[in-house]
């Protein structure tokens, strides 16, 4: 019997994904401010199913996003693969941030994250998590439980710079007014964004980003893929699942989650062989978007992998005719 811990290195997984990625964001740029983000999000899975069924995995997803708002989904406990290699663990967002597409936004991405089977949580049925998300440099400056005035000092102290000098990633939601209240007085700037956080924790755990810190409530599933995401760049970043209510909150607990524990970068994906793909659906400041050219369609990724921290940005170029890659629209 095959051990699910010996990944071949061999397998060329990291790319693998990158090509589900690149596929489902081809196909979801098709539904370009369209207005429909259902549209979006279901050409995207349309593309990605066979790309990931072609992979030498024995892969189940155990992060399907859209179960929280009925949309297309690869849904929980879908076997993908071709039924050969290592068991896998699948986290998958074929399209984080289908309010960004539907609307022609910025910061659209396509994202997967693969692990070994059984090292990433299930977030059963609470939907929503509080989350802080950091650099590895300075995940010892941060203390998930501290007001943020405190944190925000800390980690410019660790730095070496003024408060004022800080950025702070955080949803643009009506929940959050009271933290990006308390940030402003504390003398930090504010970095929003409309949808979709795992690219915001990906540019607060990467110097080489104006932004030091993401903090607010956002997403499960969104909290376990930045979390692989930030694995393979040693990043940190922690958590606390945040019931919608006390019913929530009570099947949580009946089903053997604890909701008062912080969860760390561990508890939301265990081990060290983690890989992730993402590709731009839409331009933004950590990847470009789809660009249709003639005869071509241009893409941009990021594939990383925990185990050697290898960081690729991928440019590529697909022909129009000959890519697989690329769904065209029924009647063309």
């Amino acid at each position: 019997m095959q051990s699910a811990v010996n990944l071949d290195p061999e397998r060329n997984l990291a790319l693998d994904l990158v090509r589900a990625t690149e596929a489902a964001a081809i196909a979801a740029v098709r539904h370009l401010g369209r207005g429909d983000k259902n549209l979006v999000d279901g050409a995207a899975v349309d593309a990605m199913r066979p790309i990931l069924g072609g992979v030498s995995m024995r892969g189940t997803v155990v992060i399907g996003e859209g179960e929280k708002d009925d949309a297309p989904m690869l849904f929980n406990g879908e076997q993908v693969g071709n039924g050969t290699g290592p068991e896998v663990d699948i986290a998958v967002d074929p399209v984080d941030g289908t309010t960004l597409t539907a609307k022609a936004m910025p910061n659209a991405l396509a994202v997967v994250a693969l692990a070994e089977r059984g090292s990433m949580l299930d977030p059963g049925p609470v939907f929503y998590m509080e989350k802080l998300a950091v650099s590895g440099d300075f995940a010892d400056a941060v203390d998930f439980e501290a007001p943020i005035e405190r944190n925000l000092k800390w980690i410019a102290k660790a730095k070496g710079v003024a408060v004022e000098d800080l950025a702070v990633c955080i949803l643009d939601r009506p929940r959050h007014a009271d933290l990006v209240d308390r940030i402003r007085k504390a003398g930090s700037r504010i970095k929003f964004i409309l949808d979709g956080d795992v690219a915001g924790a990906i540019l607060a755990a990467d110097p080489d980003h104006d932004v030091d810190l993401l903090v607010g409530v956002g997403g499960t599933p969104e909290g376990v893929i930045a979390a692989c995401a930030l694995k393979c760049m040693g990043g940190a970043i922690f958590g606390r699942l945040k019931p919608d209510d006390d019913d929530m909150r009570q099947r949580a607990v009946d089903a053997g989650y604890d909701v008062d524990k912080v969860l760390t970068i561990d508890d939301l994906v265990a081990g060290d062989n983690v890989f992730f793909a993402a590709t731009g659906v839409t331009d933004g400041e950590l990847l470009k978007g789809v660009q249709y050219r003639k005869g071509e369609v241009w893409t941009q990724s990021l594939s990383m992998r925990s185990r050697s921290r290898a960081r690729r940005l991928v440019d590529t170029r697909h022909n129009l005719e000959r890519s697989n890659l690329i769904v065209r629209p029924s009647g063309n």
